[in-house]
């Protein structure tokens, strides 16, 4: 072989060599998340908390109990917390990526544009993390070229962010699906109290039908022949003082209208500081009440609900789907579909209130208990 061909081809094959040894010795870039949200609803908080538990748990952060903040903005101060205590070498909770529109539509519109500014320009965002319907569909049906992971949505499919259970139709895109999630709710709560007239409360809007999913409610009261009895108002509004005031208006409705159960919709008339009053009509007439959220309306006073383990179960599945795009699938080829056992929350003084004895059969199928009203 002629020298210099020689020369040549160890001169190729030293810098080959000396590039897999830099690729080996060079630490791997960390994946750097923005969060968001619509605001602040009871699940949320949760939601994230089971998300870096779920992290933690793979070894992708070292510290992910992030404390849940009674008061303030909860989620710029659990993503905070992150910025600061999550540590390890993989993830990279951005300090200043934290975006919640408080409920308030143009402030929503505003966050929309930063942040896809922010990542087509700036760079320095590599994955969104987003929980509920409003962030989801901002950024799940964005034109990005980074992955969404979307979590906490009612359907994501009937609100138009994934096109179905399997296939979220964007390359970009993973949802969590649950297949039936408050199909499967209407169907216990009718197997405990065998209720003719269900009442449900939501905003007449196609997002607000979309964010209780009301296709499943009408399929679970069809499949039971239960009639439902609706009361529509502005009830996802961020003026929570008014929300709650329409919100009792509906419930004072179903009592005159001789409702036999009441179904409690995503909404935010049942936050923390009026939820109690807001119920009080439909405990005074001995109306068992299931909430759609979560626990946090029955320790405001809701009767029934699902547990938090629910929740975090949640959080920790998309920590999977996340796992699982950070070891190279594309979100689109990650798996949607979460499945969770339904395990449930009681009120004991509601249960007091309303007159209902529960049976020993489902005491022990109860999660948590709340022994008063907060």
């Amino acid at each position: 072989m002629h020298r210099h061909s020689m020369i040549k081809i160890l001169l190729t094959l030293c810098v080959c060599f000396c590039t897999v040894l830099n690729a080996h010795a060079a630490p791997a870039k960390k994946i750097r998340i923005a969060y968001a949200e619509g605001g602040y609803f009871a699940d949320y908080p949760l939601i994230l908390k089971g998300i870096t538990s779920g992290l933690q748990q793979f070894g992708y952060i070292e510290n992910g109990f992030v404390p849940i903040p009674q008061k303030g903005h909860v989620a710029k101060q659990m993503w905070q917390w992150l910025h600061e205590y999550a540590g390890g070498d993989k993830i990279e909770f951005v300090e200043d990526a934290c975006y919640s529109a408080d409920w308030d539509e143009q402030k929503r519109q505003e966050i929309k544009e930063t942040l896809i500014k922010r990542v087509r320009e700036k760079g320095d965002i590599d994955m969104i993390v987003t929980v509920g319907t409003w962030a989801g569909q901002d950024f799940g049906r964005a034109d990005l070229n980074i992955p969404v992971v979307v979590t906490s949505v009612t359907n994501p499919i009937e609100a138009g962010i994934a096109l179905s259970p399997q296939d979220s139709g964007k390359d970009n895109l993973a949802a969590t699906v649950q297949l039936d999630r408050y199909k499967r709710q209407i169907l216990l709560f009718h197997s405990i109290f065998k209720f003719k007239k269900l009442g449900i409360a939501y905003e007449d809007t196609e997002e607000g039908r979309n964010m209780i999913s009301l296709a499943e409610i009408e399929s679970a009261a069809k499949e039971t022949g239960t009639e439902l009895v609706t009361c529509t108002g502005d009830l996802y509004i961020s003026d929570l003082q008014k929300a709650s005031e329409n919100l009792k208006i509906c419930h004072e409705q179903f009592v005159r209208q001789g409702v036999d159960a009441v179904y409690l919709t995503l909404n935010n008339g049942l936050s923390a500081k009026y939820a109690k009053n807001v119920l009080a009509p439909l405990s005074n007439a001995h109306i068992p009440t299931f909430s759609q959220s979560g626990q946090e309306d029955v320790k405001h006073g809701a009767l029934l609900s699902i547990s938090q383990l629910n929740l975090e179960q949640e959080g920790i599945f998309a920590a999977e789907q996340i796992k699982a795009i950070a070891e190279g699938k594309k979100p689109r080829e990650v798996n949607q579909i979460f499945e969770s056992i339904i395990s449930l929350t009681l009120n004991l003084k509601t249960a007091t209130i309303i007159g209902w004895n529960p049976p020993l059969e489902l005491l022990i199928a109860i999660d948590e208990f709340y022994q008063d009203i907060q």
